[in-house]
């Protein structure tokens, strides 16, 4: 129930393609992390581009916070670990492990 009126099913079908598109936008990451991994490089991976996600989905999961959306919050927390794994990954073989070989 929404304020004490329930829900239509139409509203019904909207809440839970949203619930689940919290979870999938966090999934989606899982796969550059594996291969990232798998490759033991992020050659080609945009540092720019993650960091930017990862300041994007924080500013969202404060929004979340702030207008007691805690499905939005919870879902872009989730978005900000698999997305800032990538970003950790792409210093990690990019910067910190290209500075030992050197």
């Amino acid at each position: 129930m929404k304020n004490g009126v329930k829900m239509s099913l139409t509203e019904q079908f909207i809440q839970f393609g949203f619930s689940i598109s919290l979870l999938a936008n966090a999934l989606l990451f899982i796969p550059q992390i594996f291969s990232i991994i798998k490759c033991k490089s992020a050659s080609g991976v945009s540092l720019i581009t993650f960091v930017g996600f990862n300041i994007i989905q924080f500013f969202t999961m404060l929004h979340g916070v702030l207008v007691h959306d805690y499905l939005l919050a919870a879902g872009y927390l989730l978005s900000i670990l698999t997305c800032g794994t990538v970003s950790v990954l792409i210093i990690y073989f990019n910067y910190i492990k290209s500075m030992e070989n050197k």
